[in-house]
């Protein structure tokens, strides 16, 4: 089972728990904060080495922000801004919205449920989170459902305190990329460089490792289905699971997809990318896609875009 790492809500702290090769800095960069950020609010020095299996709590923007205002590192007027935890980051992320269709499952609900309640088929809920359509759907496994679909009717139920990753392919692995690798990759594809780079900024803060509480993976937070329609139908060879750079690849090849398919209009793809392209289609942009693409927009100027 892999850590999962979640985008602090705009209201509340999560505690994560630190796992092997993490550090203050990758857990910042992996929820769009900056390191003094998370550090001030869990007080600590932005040089202080996390340990191994402890918690640390990572706020919301506004909790963030109150913390450096309490600690006397920022000045209280708006305007104050922090320095950026790296060279290849940009200095203040906007918050990323989180992850659409994101689902924990409660006791009692079962894939075919869920489907039937969702409007879809087993086979493709199944195909979409890497879980095998007759197998056993285990209490806190962490799924997709589509876009817009009704809440399940457990939903409103205390999800369980372990979660449980779907084994399936892209997979997390400890692993981080900078600016210039996805940089490379899009260049390589024919993808605007400063696109590819800040989505993948906003998904996952360039970290391999993260797993969003919507089951998708790695740096471009790439769905085990879509993972498979890549492979299957757009890569010129075999992809690694484990890689990623591969994990990059994947993201750029579905969003050069996207690109032709919305006639190179360069904010449907990005509404599609965080979407769903069907979901785009038949109902709009929804608000929090709105601000995903105000968010990758206002992050391009600094990757060179």
């Amino acid at each position: 089972m892999f850590a999962l790492l979640f985008a602090a809500p705009s209201t509340a702290a999560v505690p994560h728990v630190v796992q092997p090769g993490e550090t203050l800095w990758s857990i910042a960069a992996a929820n769009n904060l900056t390191t003094r950020t998370v550090a001030a609010f869990n007080g600590l020095s932005e040089n202080s080495q996390v340990v191994l299996g402890s918690t640390i709590q990572v706020p919301s923007t506004s909790e963030g922000y109150a913390a450096l205002q309490n600690a006397g590192l920022v000045s209280s007027t708006p305007a104050a801004t922090e320095s950026a935890p790296s060279s290849s980051a940009p200095a203040a992320a906007p918050a990323a919205p989180a992850p659409m269709g994101g689902y924990t499952v409660r006791a009692g609900d079962t894939l075919s449920g869920l489907a039937a309640s969702s409007r879809v088929a087993v086979s493709d809920i199944a195909a979409m989170n890497g879980l095998d359509p007759n197998g056993v759907l285990l209490a806190g496994t962490v799924i997709k459902l589509p876009t817009g679909a009704p809440a399940p009717a457990r939903a409103a139920a205390p999800e369980p305190e372990a979660t449980v990753v779907p084994a399936a392919a892209p997979e997390p692995t400890a692993t981080r990329v900078g600016a210039a690798d996805v940089q490379n990759v899009a260049a390589q594809h024919g993808v605007s460089p400063s696109l590819a780079t800040a989505i993948a900024w906003q998904e996952s803060g360039f970290n391999n490792a993260m797993v969003s509480s919507a089951n998708a993976r790695g740096v471009m937070q790439v769905m085990p289905g879509t993972w498979d329609y890549v492979q299957q139908n757009l890569a010129q060879r075999q992809l690694n699971p484990e890689s990623a750079h591969d994990n990059v690849t994947a993201g750029v090849l579905y969003l050069k997809q996207l690109l032709n398919q919305t006639g190179g209009d360069e904010n449907a793809a990005i509404a599609a990318y965080y979407q769903g392209l069907g979901a785009l289609q038949s109902r709009g942009v929804f608000d929090d896609t709105r601000q995903y693409i105000a968010n990758v927009q206002a992050l391009r100027p600094r990757f060179g875009g």
